[in-house]
This record gives C-alpha cells, structure tokens and sequence, in this order.
C-alpha cells in the first residue's frame, strides 16, 4: 500500500520555519528621549536693589546704573550676568554667588551676595552729590554754547592733580563722591578762564556760578573809521609782554579775552598794522584797525 507523503510535507515546513523563527536574531528597542531623566534646573532667586545716600534714609531715584557680576572667587575677569538703569530692579538669578556694583556718575558702591532661591532684597549706600556749574559777566548770565568747564580732583598740593571730566556744559549735572574738587571755566576759546575750589556733599547737588572779568570784541581792518571790514585779514592778539593769546581770519572775527591790556596785529597781503586796545569787563565792542596805522 502507498503512503501519502502530504502530511510528511506539512511537518517538515512547520518544522523549518520554526527554525527560521528560533534562528532570527532579537530586535533591540532604544529607550525614547522621555525615559531619560532630566536634571531639574535650580529654582532661580529675585534679587531686590536699591541704594540710598550717605546719611539719607529715602531712596535714589535716578543716575543709577546697576550690574552684577558672577563671584568666581578668583583673579580672573568677573563677568556681567545682569544690568539695569532703574532706581529699583528686581532681577531674577540662579543660585550662586555674586558681586553687586551700583554706578552714580563717578561714585559707586560694590556688595557681595548669595542666592540660594528665593527673595533677597539689598540696598546699597552711595556717598555721592553732584555739581551744577554756570557762568556770569557782571551778572550776566554766560550763554550755554559760550562756556565750558573742566572738573578736576586734587592730588597732594596739586589741585589739578588728575582730570575727572571736560568739556563739561553749563546746566549739566556732573554727579561725583562726596569730596573737594577744583574747577576750571573757559569762557570763549582765548585767556577768559576762572577757577574755583568747590565741595560736593552727599545727597546734595552743590550749584555754583563762575564770575568772569571779560568781554567780547570784534576785529576789523578798515580804511577808516567806520568804514566797512577788509575781508581775509590775518589778526593776532598779544600781551604787553608779547605773548600770542588768539590768532583768528576774516573781515570782522570776535574774540572773548579777559580784562586787560592787548595789542592786536592785522595783516593784509604784504601789508601789516598794529593797534593796542584796552578790554573792560562786560563791555563788547568793536575794535578797529586802521589801515594806515603802522
């Protein structure tokens, strides 16, 4: 009799694939970014700033300029994490050390802190005032564009001892430390200067005008008086003793010089005259030269 080889067929098939299933090599799956524990950042600290004056219970309101530096406790170059202009910032900063710097002009004050989390609240105090600096002539006021100063800090006997400021414009509010400084006023760009000695307290802007002994003048080279200017004239101002003050060109250039005796010098082509002249304070005038004098 003959056997059927079919069931024997189906045997070895199902026998082969399940070789082929036992021989397949295990499939991996890699963890997802979500299974991966995050670190949790450090809850971040509100820093509140103020600073007040030397010996003053309210606070600054204005002039401030606020930073704060990463406290690395080493020599190396601290760096700005935070800055702000307002009286009063709150700023938000991670846990960690820091150096707190309040600028007022030329005056500051510096204070370490720690954040751990939290609120922490500082005030910083300033000994600072400011200067206000205006000029006059017989009590007149100088005009703005017509003057400037220049602040300095005095140095041993030297009261010019270091330049803090220049070209410092009337009305300006220069705020410094609490001190004495030495101030120098240029009215016009010739010999128009005063100086004072001025004290800046804290909390206090000290206001101070400049009297001058001067006047404005202005040159002219005529064929006779009253008569009108030569143009591209050459002047030279000098001392009694010869020394040049202002040098200037055109047909009526003003000079401002302080109260005194001048001689003034005008060249025209090949062609030179001289006068001298007398300057009182707060009297502007013309001054001319006559094209025949010698």
């Amino acid at each position: 009799m003959t056997r059927s080889l079919f069931p024997l067929a189906l045997v070895a098939l199902f026998l082969s694939g399940s070789a082929a299933i036992a021989q397949a090599p295990a499939i991996s799956v890699a963890p997802t970014l979500d299974a991966i524990p995050q670190p949790v950042p450090p809850e971040a600290g509100v820093v509140s700033l103020s600073a007040v004056f030397a010996g003053e219970p309210k606070p600054i309101r204005s002039g401030l300029v606020w930073r704060v530096f990463e406290d690395k406790g080493d020599a190396s170059q601290p760096a700005v994490v935070a800055k702000s202009t307002e009286a009063a910032p709150n700023l938000s900063l991670p846990p960690g050390a820091y150096i707190v710097h309040a600028g007022y002009g030329f005056a500051s004050a510096t204070k370490r802190l720690t954040v751990q989390g939290g609120s922490v609240t500082e005030r910083l105090t300033i000994s600072a005032g400011a200067l206000k600096l205006g000029g006059a002539v017989a009590d007149v006021p100088i005009p703005p564009n017509r003057i400037s100063f220049s602040v300095f800090v005095p140095v041993g006997n030297n009261v010019e001892g270091r330049l803090l400021r220049g070209n410092v414009k009337a009305g300006e509010i220069i705020r410094l430390p609490e001190g004495m400084y030495h101030v120098v006023s240029t009215y016009g760009e010739s010999n128009a200067i005063m100086r004072a000695d001025l004290k800046v307290d804290t909390g206090r802007v000290t206001e101070a005008t400049l009297n001058h002994r001067a006047a404005t003048l202005t040159l002219k080279l005529v064929a006779a008086a009253g008569g009108e200017a030569f143009a591209g004239t050459a002047f030279s101002v000098l001392t009694p003793g010869g020394d040049v003050i202002r040098e200037v060109i055109g047909a009526f250039p003003s000079v401002t010089l302080a109260e005194g005796d001048y001689t003034v010098i005008a060249r025209q082509g090949e062609q030179v005259y001289t006068r001298e002249f007398h300057v009182d304070s707060g009297l502007d005038r013309d001054v001319e030269v006559l094209a025949t004098a010698k």
